[in-house]
Protein backbone atom coordinates (compact mmCIF):
# COMPACT_ATOMS: atom_id res chain seq x y z
CA UNK A 1 0.00 0.00 0.00
CA UNK A 2 0.91 3.20 -0.24
CA UNK A 3 1.35 5.49 2.65
CA UNK A 4 1.43 8.62 1.30
CA UNK A 5 -2.19 11.21 1.29
CA UNK A 6 -3.39 12.02 -2.18
CA UNK A 7 -4.10 15.20 -3.13
CA UNK A 8 -7.97 14.95 -1.78
CA UNK A 9 -7.19 13.53 1.45
CA UNK A 10 -4.51 16.24 1.84
CA UNK A 11 -7.06 19.44 0.62
CA UNK A 12 -9.13 18.08 3.13
CA UNK A 13 -7.41 17.49 5.95
CA UNK A 14 -6.00 21.17 5.86
CA UNK A 15 -9.64 22.66 5.94
CA UNK A 16 -10.19 20.15 8.74
CA UNK A 17 -7.30 21.01 10.98
CA UNK A 18 -8.15 24.85 10.31
CA UNK A 19 -11.73 24.46 11.42
CA UNK A 20 -10.74 22.61 14.29
CA UNK A 21 -8.12 25.48 15.52
CA UNK A 22 -10.59 28.09 14.51
CA UNK A 23 -13.92 26.87 15.11
CA UNK A 24 -13.69 23.54 17.53
CA UNK A 25 -11.24 23.50 19.98
CA UNK A 26 -12.72 27.50 21.34
CA UNK A 27 -16.53 26.09 21.32
CA UNK A 28 -15.71 22.95 23.42
CA UNK A 29 -15.70 25.03 26.48
CA UNK A 30 -18.39 27.15 25.05
CA UNK A 31 -20.57 24.49 24.86
CA UNK A 32 -20.45 23.62 28.33
CA UNK A 33 -21.26 26.49 29.49
CA UNK A 34 -24.55 27.10 27.02
CA UNK A 35 -25.39 23.28 28.21
CA UNK A 36 -25.50 24.21 32.18
CA UNK A 37 -28.32 27.13 30.76
CA UNK A 38 -29.75 24.69 29.38
CA UNK A 39 -33.48 23.48 30.54
CA UNK A 40 -32.54 20.00 29.41
CA UNK A 41 -28.68 18.91 29.52
CA UNK A 42 -30.14 16.76 26.64
CA UNK A 43 -30.66 19.68 24.28
CA UNK A 44 -28.48 20.95 21.80
CA UNK A 45 -26.25 23.70 22.56
CA UNK A 46 -26.58 26.75 20.17
CA UNK A 47 -22.59 26.08 19.39
CA UNK A 48 -23.15 23.01 18.18
CA UNK A 49 -25.38 24.00 15.72
CA UNK A 50 -23.48 26.72 14.27
CA UNK A 51 -20.50 24.39 14.27
CA UNK A 52 -22.55 22.60 11.61
CA UNK A 53 -23.51 25.04 9.81
CA UNK A 54 -20.06 26.30 9.26
CA UNK A 55 -18.66 22.58 8.49
CA UNK A 56 -21.19 22.10 6.05
CA UNK A 57 -20.49 25.47 4.39
CA UNK A 58 -16.91 24.50 4.43
CA UNK A 59 -17.41 20.98 2.73
CA UNK A 60 -16.56 19.15 5.90
CA UNK A 61 -19.81 17.12 5.72
CA UNK A 62 -20.56 13.13 5.63
CA UNK A 63 -17.16 12.70 5.10
CA UNK A 64 -17.87 8.97 6.19
CA UNK A 65 -20.21 8.48 3.56
CA UNK A 66 -18.18 6.53 0.44
CA UNK A 67 -21.41 6.68 -1.46
CA UNK A 68 -20.58 10.17 -3.33
CA UNK A 69 -24.70 10.18 -4.00
CA UNK A 70 -24.87 10.40 -0.19
CA UNK A 71 -21.63 11.37 1.11
CA UNK A 72 -17.89 13.16 0.34
CA UNK A 73 -17.46 9.12 -1.59
CA UNK A 74 -14.29 8.95 0.50
CA UNK A 75 -12.51 5.85 0.55
CA UNK A 76 -12.03 4.42 3.73
CA UNK A 77 -8.22 5.32 3.73
CA UNK A 78 -9.51 8.70 2.69
CA UNK A 79 -11.34 9.04 5.69
CA UNK A 80 -8.96 7.60 8.36
CA UNK A 81 -6.97 10.45 8.75
CA UNK A 82 -9.72 12.72 8.68
CA UNK A 83 -11.96 10.75 11.25
CA UNK A 84 -8.41 10.58 13.27
CA UNK A 85 -8.46 14.84 13.59
CA UNK A 86 -11.85 15.02 14.53
CA UNK A 87 -11.45 12.26 17.49
CA UNK A 88 -9.12 14.98 19.26
CA UNK A 89 -12.68 16.63 20.21
CA UNK A 90 -14.96 13.72 20.14
CA UNK A 91 -17.82 15.14 21.88
CA UNK A 92 -17.68 17.70 19.38
CA UNK A 93 -15.87 17.55 15.97
CA UNK A 94 -17.80 14.07 15.12
CA UNK A 95 -21.13 15.90 15.47
CA UNK A 96 -20.32 19.18 13.53
CA UNK A 97 -19.34 17.44 10.43
CA UNK A 98 -22.32 15.06 10.36
CA UNK A 99 -19.77 12.30 11.33
CA UNK A 100 -21.19 10.71 14.72
CA UNK A 101 -22.23 7.40 15.93
CA UNK A 102 -24.68 6.00 16.20
CA UNK A 103 -25.86 8.36 12.95
CA UNK A 104 -23.23 7.04 10.84
CA UNK A 105 -23.94 3.55 11.38
CA UNK A 106 -27.70 3.89 10.60
CA UNK A 107 -27.19 6.29 7.81
CA UNK A 108 -25.12 3.25 5.93
CA UNK A 109 -27.60 1.00 7.22
CA UNK A 110 -30.51 2.95 5.53
CA UNK A 111 -28.23 3.83 2.69
CA UNK A 112 -27.42 0.19 1.80
CA UNK A 113 -30.52 -1.74 3.04
CA UNK A 114 -33.29 0.50 3.25
CA UNK A 115 -36.28 1.28 0.43
CA UNK A 116 -36.42 4.50 -1.49
CA UNK A 117 -39.36 5.02 1.01
CA UNK A 118 -37.13 4.67 4.15
CA UNK A 119 -34.72 6.47 2.35
CA UNK A 120 -36.63 9.48 1.77
CA UNK A 121 -38.53 9.69 5.18
CA UNK A 122 -35.32 8.86 7.47
CA UNK A 123 -31.67 8.90 5.74
CA UNK A 124 -32.37 12.56 3.75
CA UNK A 125 -32.83 14.48 7.45
CA UNK A 126 -29.87 12.23 9.02
CA UNK A 127 -28.05 13.25 5.97
CA UNK A 128 -29.06 16.90 6.73
CA UNK A 129 -28.24 16.87 10.43
CA UNK A 130 -31.92 17.89 10.53
CA UNK A 131 -32.45 14.50 12.66
CA UNK A 132 -30.37 12.25 15.00
CA UNK A 133 -31.21 8.27 15.68
CA UNK A 134 -30.35 5.21 17.48
CA UNK A 135 -29.29 1.65 16.93
CA UNK A 136 -31.51 -0.56 19.91
CA UNK A 137 -29.60 -3.79 20.03
CA UNK A 138 -27.66 -4.23 23.36
CA UNK A 139 -30.30 -5.79 26.36
CA UNK A 140 -29.91 -5.80 29.81
CA UNK A 141 -31.14 -9.43 30.77
CA UNK A 142 -28.84 -11.33 28.31
CA UNK A 143 -24.82 -11.15 27.25
CA UNK A 144 -25.41 -9.02 24.39
CA UNK A 145 -21.97 -9.94 23.06
CA UNK A 146 -23.76 -12.88 21.26
CA UNK A 147 -26.01 -11.20 19.33
CA UNK A 148 -27.83 -14.55 18.69
CA UNK A 149 -28.91 -13.64 22.58
CA UNK A 150 -31.55 -11.19 22.14
CA UNK A 151 -35.26 -12.08 23.25
CA UNK A 152 -36.74 -8.58 21.79
CA UNK A 153 -39.49 -9.88 19.73
CA UNK A 154 -40.83 -8.56 16.34
CA UNK A 155 -43.95 -10.35 15.58
CA UNK A 156 -46.13 -9.99 12.35
CA UNK A 157 -49.84 -9.59 13.16
CA UNK A 158 -50.96 -8.44 9.80
CA UNK A 159 -50.12 -5.46 8.39
CA UNK A 160 -48.00 -4.51 11.45
CA UNK A 161 -44.77 -5.60 13.26
CA UNK A 162 -44.98 -5.54 17.40
CA UNK A 163 -41.85 -5.09 18.74
CA UNK A 164 -41.87 -6.06 22.38
CA UNK A 165 -38.73 -6.30 24.62
CA UNK A 166 -36.27 -3.49 26.59
CA UNK A 167 -33.04 -2.20 25.32
CA UNK A 168 -30.08 -0.51 27.34
CA UNK A 169 -27.19 1.30 26.69
CA UNK A 170 -28.72 3.03 23.54
CA UNK A 171 -26.67 5.78 22.76
CA UNK A 172 -28.25 8.84 21.65
CA UNK A 173 -31.93 7.93 22.73
CA UNK A 174 -31.71 10.58 25.55
CA UNK A 175 -31.33 13.54 22.51
CA UNK A 176 -34.77 15.21 21.84
CA UNK A 177 -33.53 15.38 17.77
CA UNK A 178 -33.32 11.65 18.00
CA UNK A 179 -36.51 10.31 15.75
CA UNK A 180 -35.85 6.99 14.67
CA UNK A 181 -34.81 3.26 16.12
CA UNK A 182 -33.33 0.94 14.75
CA UNK A 183 -34.31 -2.21 16.20
CA UNK A 184 -32.84 -5.54 16.29
CA UNK A 185 -35.39 -8.25 17.52
CA UNK A 186 -36.26 -12.15 16.66
CA UNK A 187 -38.98 -12.46 13.70
CA UNK A 188 -38.18 -16.54 14.11
CA UNK A 189 -37.24 -17.20 17.69
CA UNK A 190 -37.08 -21.01 17.29
CA UNK A 191 -35.79 -20.28 13.35
CA UNK A 192 -33.11 -23.19 13.01
CA UNK A 193 -30.67 -21.04 11.71
CA UNK A 194 -29.75 -18.63 14.93
CA UNK A 195 -28.39 -16.65 12.60
CA UNK A 196 -31.21 -16.04 10.58
CA UNK A 197 -34.06 -15.48 13.45
CA UNK A 198 -32.99 -11.82 13.60
CA UNK A 199 -34.41 -8.80 11.85
CA UNK A 200 -34.46 -5.12 11.72
CA UNK A 201 -37.13 -2.57 11.83
CA UNK A 202 -37.48 0.76 11.99
CA UNK A 203 -39.42 2.33 15.49
CA UNK A 204 -40.00 6.07 14.93
CA UNK A 205 -39.41 7.48 18.70
CA UNK A 206 -42.75 8.62 18.93
CA UNK A 207 -44.90 5.10 18.52
CA UNK A 208 -47.16 4.45 21.00
CA UNK A 209 -45.37 1.98 23.53
CA UNK A 210 -41.96 3.19 22.99
CA UNK A 211 -40.66 4.67 26.46
CA UNK A 212 -37.27 6.32 27.20
CA UNK A 213 -36.87 5.25 30.81
CA UNK A 214 -33.81 6.75 31.75
CA UNK A 215 -30.05 8.10 30.91
CA UNK A 216 -27.54 5.16 31.81
CA UNK A 217 -24.05 6.44 33.15
CA UNK A 218 -20.63 5.38 32.10
CA UNK A 219 -18.53 6.20 34.75
CA UNK A 220 -20.56 8.30 35.94
CA UNK A 221 -21.15 10.63 33.26
CA UNK A 222 -24.65 11.03 30.97
CA UNK A 223 -22.57 11.71 28.01
CA UNK A 224 -24.64 14.98 27.18
CA UNK A 225 -23.03 15.71 24.25
CA UNK A 226 -23.15 12.21 22.26
CA UNK A 227 -27.01 12.46 23.49
CA UNK A 228 -26.90 9.62 26.15
CA UNK A 229 -27.07 6.11 26.47
CA UNK A 230 -30.48 5.14 27.26
CA UNK A 231 -32.83 2.23 28.56
CA UNK A 232 -35.70 1.79 26.20
CA UNK A 233 -38.73 -0.15 26.71
CA UNK A 234 -40.89 -1.08 23.50
CA UNK A 235 -44.09 -2.62 24.97
CA UNK A 236 -46.26 -3.62 22.35
CA UNK A 237 -45.08 -1.19 18.98
CA UNK A 238 -46.90 -1.28 16.47
CA UNK A 239 -45.20 -0.36 13.09
CA UNK A 240 -46.44 -0.85 9.35
CA UNK A 241 -44.20 -4.14 7.83
CA UNK A 242 -42.89 -1.79 5.35
CA UNK A 243 -40.84 -0.71 8.10
CA UNK A 244 -38.57 -3.73 8.02
CA UNK A 245 -35.41 -3.22 7.04
CA UNK A 246 -33.57 -5.23 4.50
CA UNK A 247 -35.72 -8.91 4.75
CA UNK A 248 -36.88 -11.05 7.74
CA UNK A 249 -33.98 -13.02 9.09
CA UNK A 250 -31.29 -10.41 7.76
CA UNK A 251 -30.82 -8.60 11.21
CA UNK A 252 -27.56 -10.42 12.03
CA UNK A 253 -26.14 -9.85 8.35
CA UNK A 254 -27.27 -6.33 8.38
CA UNK A 255 -25.57 -5.92 11.80
CA UNK A 256 -22.10 -7.24 10.85
CA UNK A 257 -22.47 -5.37 7.64
CA UNK A 258 -23.03 -2.18 10.10
CA UNK A 259 -20.07 -3.03 12.59
CA UNK A 260 -17.73 -3.37 10.49
CA UNK A 261 -17.23 0.28 9.23
CA UNK A 262 -17.93 1.02 12.71
CA UNK A 263 -15.56 -0.50 14.59
CA UNK A 264 -12.56 0.93 11.85
CA UNK A 265 -14.32 4.69 12.56
CA UNK A 266 -13.49 4.02 16.45
CA UNK A 267 -10.62 3.15 16.34
CA UNK A 268 -9.51 5.81 13.67
CA UNK A 269 -11.35 8.74 16.40
CA UNK A 270 -8.85 6.41 19.21
CA UNK A 271 -6.10 7.75 17.51
CA UNK A 272 -6.71 11.17 17.19
CA UNK A 273 -7.78 11.19 21.27
CA UNK A 274 -4.11 9.73 21.71
CA UNK A 275 -2.65 12.31 20.08
CA UNK A 276 -4.66 14.74 21.80
CA UNK A 277 -3.35 12.97 25.12
CA UNK A 278 -0.03 13.30 23.89
CA UNK A 279 0.07 16.95 23.46
CA UNK A 280 -1.06 17.56 26.77
CA UNK A 281 1.54 15.58 28.49
CA UNK A 282 3.79 17.22 26.49
CA UNK A 283 2.55 20.88 27.19
CA UNK A 284 2.12 19.76 30.86
CA UNK A 285 5.14 18.34 31.18
CA UNK A 286 6.86 21.30 30.25
CA UNK A 287 5.12 23.59 32.13
CA UNK A 288 5.30 21.82 35.53
CA UNK A 289 8.41 21.56 38.00
CA UNK A 290 8.77 18.62 40.63
CA UNK A 291 11.67 18.01 43.12
CA UNK A 292 13.94 20.94 41.29
CA UNK A 293 12.99 20.45 37.53
CA UNK A 294 10.44 19.92 35.01
CA UNK A 295 8.31 17.03 34.94
CA UNK A 296 9.94 16.98 30.94
CA UNK A 297 13.68 16.11 32.82
CA UNK A 298 12.23 13.46 34.95
CA UNK A 299 12.93 10.21 32.92
CA UNK A 300 9.58 7.84 33.80
CA UNK A 301 7.69 11.01 32.04
CA UNK A 302 10.15 11.05 29.14
CA UNK A 303 9.39 7.10 28.89
CA UNK A 304 5.83 7.67 28.96
CA UNK A 305 5.75 10.25 26.08
CA UNK A 306 8.03 8.07 24.04
CA UNK A 307 6.23 5.05 24.71
CA UNK A 308 3.00 6.79 23.46
CA UNK A 309 4.09 7.90 20.43
CA UNK A 310 5.58 4.75 19.47
CA UNK A 311 2.16 2.65 20.08
CA UNK A 312 0.51 5.41 18.58
CA UNK A 313 2.24 4.95 14.94
CA UNK A 314 2.38 1.27 15.43
CA UNK A 315 -1.86 1.89 15.89
CA UNK A 316 -2.02 3.90 13.22
CA UNK A 317 -0.17 1.95 10.46
CA UNK A 318 -2.13 -0.96 11.15
CA UNK A 319 -5.69 0.77 10.96
CA UNK A 320 -4.30 2.44 7.58
CA UNK A 321 -3.81 -1.08 6.22
CA UNK A 322 -7.20 -2.44 7.92
CA UNK A 323 -8.56 0.26 5.83
CA UNK A 324 -6.68 -0.12 2.26
CA UNK A 325 -7.30 -4.06 2.72
CA UNK A 326 -11.38 -3.18 3.31
CA UNK A 327 -11.18 -0.73 0.30
CA UNK A 328 -9.36 -3.43 -1.95
CA UNK A 329 -10.64 -6.95 -0.72
CA UNK A 330 -13.78 -5.87 1.13
CA UNK A 331 -14.80 -5.57 4.56
CA UNK A 332 -14.42 -9.75 4.64
CA UNK A 333 -11.44 -9.75 3.57
CA UNK A 334 -9.94 -7.53 6.01
CA UNK A 335 -11.66 -9.32 8.63
CA UNK A 336 -8.62 -10.48 10.74
CA UNK A 337 -7.34 -6.69 10.54
CA UNK A 338 -10.58 -5.17 11.30
CA UNK A 339 -10.84 -7.89 14.62
CA UNK A 340 -6.93 -6.78 15.39
CA UNK A 341 -7.30 -3.47 15.26
CA UNK A 342 -10.80 -3.19 17.24
CA UNK A 343 -8.33 -5.38 20.46
CA UNK A 344 -5.55 -3.23 20.08
CA UNK A 345 -6.35 0.52 19.66
CA UNK A 346 -9.03 0.62 22.50
CA UNK A 347 -6.51 -0.96 25.18
CA UNK A 348 -3.36 0.57 24.14
CA UNK A 349 -5.24 4.49 24.03
CA UNK A 350 -6.99 3.72 27.83
CA UNK A 351 -3.27 2.97 28.48
CA UNK A 352 -2.03 6.55 27.07
CA UNK A 353 -4.66 8.58 28.40
CA UNK A 354 -4.15 6.66 32.31
CA UNK A 355 -0.64 7.91 31.86
CA UNK A 356 -1.52 11.47 30.41
CA UNK A 357 -4.30 11.70 33.42
CA UNK A 358 -1.15 10.50 35.75
CA UNK A 359 0.80 13.34 34.48
CA UNK A 360 -1.59 16.15 35.37
CA UNK A 361 -2.32 14.74 38.79
CA UNK A 362 -5.55 15.39 40.30
CA UNK A 363 -5.86 18.17 37.64
CA UNK A 364 -6.20 14.85 34.93
CA UNK A 365 -9.50 13.40 36.85
CA UNK A 366 -10.97 17.19 37.12
CA UNK A 367 -13.32 18.67 34.56
CA UNK A 368 -10.87 20.87 33.97
CA UNK A 369 -9.09 18.82 31.64
CA UNK A 370 -10.52 16.64 28.70
CA UNK A 371 -8.81 13.79 30.12
CA UNK A 372 -11.19 11.90 32.21
CA UNK A 373 -13.78 11.97 30.34
CA UNK A 374 -11.59 10.84 27.40
CA UNK A 375 -10.71 7.90 29.34
CA UNK A 376 -13.90 6.92 29.80
CA UNK A 377 -15.21 6.88 26.26
CA UNK A 378 -11.91 5.06 25.10
CA UNK A 379 -12.45 2.46 28.25
CA UNK A 380 -15.98 1.74 26.97
CA UNK A 381 -14.67 1.19 23.55
CA UNK A 382 -13.31 -2.14 25.07
CA UNK A 383 -16.97 -3.39 25.23
CA UNK A 384 -19.18 -1.33 22.42
CA UNK A 385 -19.29 -3.64 19.10
CA UNK A 386 -18.28 -6.58 20.54
CA UNK A 387 -16.45 -6.61 23.93
CA UNK A 388 -12.37 -7.32 23.30
CA UNK A 389 -13.10 -11.04 24.44
CA UNK A 390 -15.27 -12.07 20.94
CA UNK A 391 -12.98 -10.61 18.70
CA UNK A 392 -10.04 -12.43 20.36
CA UNK A 393 -11.99 -15.70 20.34
CA UNK A 394 -12.79 -15.40 16.65
CA UNK A 395 -9.18 -14.21 15.62
CA UNK A 396 -7.76 -17.34 17.07
CA UNK A 397 -9.91 -19.77 16.15
CA UNK A 398 -9.20 -18.18 12.49
CA UNK A 399 -5.43 -18.95 12.79
CA UNK A 400 -6.15 -22.06 14.35
CA UNK A 401 -7.53 -23.23 11.62
CA UNK A 402 -4.91 -23.22 9.77
CA UNK A 403 -3.17 -25.43 11.36
CA UNK A 404 -5.61 -27.97 11.88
Amino acid sequence: MDFAFDARTEELRDRLLAFMDEHVYPAEAVAEEQRARLASPWDTPAVVEELKAEARAQGLWNLFLPDAGYGAGLTNLQYAPLAEITGRSPHLAPTATNCAAPDTGNMEVLAQFGTEEQKKQWLEPLLAGEIRSAFAMTEPEVASSDATNITTHIERDGDEYVVTGRKWYISGAMNPDCKIFIVMGKTDPDGADIRRQQSMVLVPRDTPGVTVERAMRVFGYEDHSHGGHAEVVFDHARVPVSNLVGEEGGGFAIAQARLGPGRIHHCMRLIGMAERAIELMCRRAVSRTAFGKALAQQGVVQNWIADARVTVEQLRLLVLKTAWLMDTVGNKGAHTEIQAIKIATPRAVVGILDRAIQLHGAGGVSQDFPLAELYASARTLMLADGPDEVHQRSLARRELKKYL
